[in-house]
């Protein structure tokens, strides 16, 4: 029995080797083909603009023939607008991040580029752990003086890339929007925690526009305006656990500011909590003509506490209203709307509003085990224009609504 024992203890001391052995041959080899900022002249103290740094890099990574991986060493890292460009020889090049990247603290710097952190026709880029930090606080207060101030940058962009991976990144205080996907192709954004004060502007936590085959996944997102939005040109979106507030919900659109106009279609989102947002999830168009659509939407198994919006379709949409709004009856055609496990409460009597055009009547909405509350009782249903169907559904319907009850 002894004897026995003794060979298992030096069979599993064996193994125990060979696995560090391969782990560390592993490490070798990965370090071998990684570019540490550092070397390329970074310093981390917050205050040296380390941007030619990264580009350099960049360049270095990009130009490898094997995946290749930049590493943000623990410190803070200043940086200017920066665009990474693509193609690289390389199909998988990743950026690791265990440090703070922050914009210049004087917005002028940056405000009027458009985006900080661009990148622009990639293919296969990671971006993994870290913070990024843009510093948006003094612009935010400019415009709130109205005063003359720069527009404001995105913070992190993907322009006409594919098989992007963002995982594990913080994102704050962005001057605009904090991450947008554009023209792209094959994206996942996972465990991502973006934060914005609830009253700075225009600062959407992820925007997904003209791109398909995009997953949003496990994250956190509170902000000055939508958690996710989804623009003109998109289609094949899941959209799972997210967690929003504050902010204004989910949103399809807006749509329909352009005549020509790709439409939205098979968008899912799933698992949605929101707490004390403006809006839940949301459908919104511009009262103007347009040939965009949205089609075979489903948000499901959602949780909704005190959104003064819990579902809404808004297809008078216009943020300065009632000054400068179009008024023309929205071209946008709706339709397959599928609404289904969604509970929780509101913070005004008209928990569900469907006010959908004159021009384009929404069509094939289906509500389905939705029970929201409003004080003591079932919240108000307002529709215009708007056909839907009902099941194990509770609400008070407005006079004129459309409805099929199963």
């Amino acid at each position: 029995m002894a004897k026995s024992i003794s060979h298992s203890l030096l069979l599993f001391s064996f193994i125990t080797m060979y696995i560090r052995i391969i782990a560390s041959l592993a490490r070798v080899a990965a370090i071998s083909n990684s570019y540490n900022v550092l070397t390329y002249g970074a310093v981390p103290d917050g205050k040296t603009d380390s941007s030619k740094a990264f580009l350099g890099a960049w360049t270095a990574a990009c130009g490898s023939t094997e995946a290749a991986t930049i590493y943000v060493p623990p410190g803070t890292f200043l940086l200017g607008s920066v665009t990474f460009e693509g193609q690289c020889k390389s199909n998988a090049v990743t950026f690791q991040i265990d440090g703070v990247l922050v914009a210049p603290s004087d917005f002028n710097v940056i405000g009027r580029d458009g985006t900080w952190i661009n990148f622009n026709s990639v293919s296969g880029v990671s971006i993994v752990g870290g913070t990024i930090d843009g510093q948006g606080a003094s612009l935010w207060a400019c415009k709130h003086a109205n005063k003359e101030c720069p527009q404001g940058t995105t913070a992190l962009a993907f322009y006409h890339s594919s098989d992007i991976v963002i995982y594990g990144l913080k994102s704050q205080n962005s001057q605009m929007f904090h991450i947008v996907i554009y023209g792209s192709n094959n994206a996942r954004v996972e465990n991502v925690t973006i934060s914005a004060p609830g009253d700075s502007p225009n600062t959407d936590g992820i925007h997904v526009e003209s791109s398909s085959n995009v997953k949003i996944l496990h994250s956190v997102i509170g902000t000055g305006d939508d958690c996710i939005s989804i623009g003109p040109g998109s289609s094949n979106l899941w959209i799972n656990d997210i967690t929003c507030g504050p902010g204004h919900g989910i949103s399809i659109g807006s749509l329909g500011w352009q005549v020509q106009e790709g439409g939205v279609e098979n968008v899912t989102v799933s698992g949605a909590s929101f707490f004390g947002t403006q809006n839940g999830f949301r459908i919104k168009t511009w009262s103007r003509p347009s040939n965009g659509f949205a089609k075979n939407i489903t948000f499901e198994h959602g949780v909704i506490s005190n959104a003064q919006n819990p579902i809404i379709i808004d297809q008078n949409y216009c943020p300065s209203h009632p000054i400068g709004c179009p008024n023309q009856g929205s071209g946008v055609k709706i339709s397959g709307i599928n609404l289904q496990d969604i509970h929780g409460t509101s913070a005004t009597e008209v928990g569900i509003e469907l006010n959908c055009s004159p021009k384009e009547s929404c069509d094939g909405i289906t509500l389905n085990n939705v029970n929201l509350g409003y004080k003591n009782g079932a919240v108000q249903l307002s529709c215009a224009n708007a056909h839907f169907t009902y099941l194990n559904s509770s609400f008070n319907p407005s006079p004129g609504c459309l409805i099929n009850a199963i």
